[in-house]
């Protein structure tokens, strides 16, 4: 496995620079699990603010949709704004769709570790709240079971220098976030936090990751 310390960003670099949003909003909407068969799978994953992790996983052979939103809290419907106040048990995550005969989800984690750092606890960052928390929220037992093991023989390998935290919660609902934040990184290149923070992150996975890209 790649050594994942290349793609974490140094906290001096990103210190003046968040993830942030547009005041206005429009409400969100719950979206039910998506019906999964030989062709089709879902991954719910948070790894900080979801327009970094959204950009990446748009990228992948065998990923068809991705949407930002939130899981694991206790309100339904939340506004982004309501659960930037870190008090309604959201994380910001991304809903992928993806072809199981293309990319398995044991690929979609090797990213997903490697992208983020999953060792610090309610961080990413610049981005600082439970929120930005990393977790899988599993679908399925065998989902669970790829996350567990996957945790376990990074942690026992040494990958990184201090133990993974990430969350491994069964998912319950994804309730899709306001339509601003859709595609967010092809949309506003531009912005500090897309080009200061995004884009480089979004280089090193290119390069990491080519073979698996579309």
């Amino acid at each position: 496995m790649k050594l994942a310390s290349i793609f974490l960003l140094s906290a001096t670099f990103v210190t003046f620079v968040a993830c942030g949003a547009k005041p206005e909003s429009t409400s969100s909407q719950s979206v039910d699990q998506k019906t999964m068969n030989n062709t089709t799978a879902v991954a719910t994953l948070g790894a900080g603010c979801f327009w970094c992790v959204e950009a990446i996983f748009q990228e992948l052979q065998g990923v068809s949709l991705v949407e930002s939103g939130y899981s694991g809290g206790e309100i339904k419907n939340p506004s982004y704004k309501e659960v930037c106040t870190g008090r309604t048990g959201h994380a910001e995550v991304v809903q992928i769709t993806y072809n199981p005969q293309e990319i398995s989800f044991k690929e979609l984690l090797e990213i997903f570790f490697q992208t983020h750092d999953p060792t610090t606890l309610n961080r990413q960052g610049a981005d600082r709240g439970t929120q930005y928390r990393s977790a899988v929220f599993y679908h399925t037992e065998e989902q669970k079971q790829i996350a567990e093991e996957t945790i376990e023989q990074l942690n026992s390998s040494g990958a990184f220098s201090n133990p993974i935290v990430t969350e491994v919660t069964e998912f319950e609902t994804f309730y899709i976030a306001e339509n601003y934040h859709q595609d967010y990184f092809n949309l506003n290149g531009e912005q500090p936090y897309c080009s200061m923070v995004i884009q480089p992150k979004m280089e090193k996975f290119k390069k990491a990751f080519s073979d698996k890209l579309k």
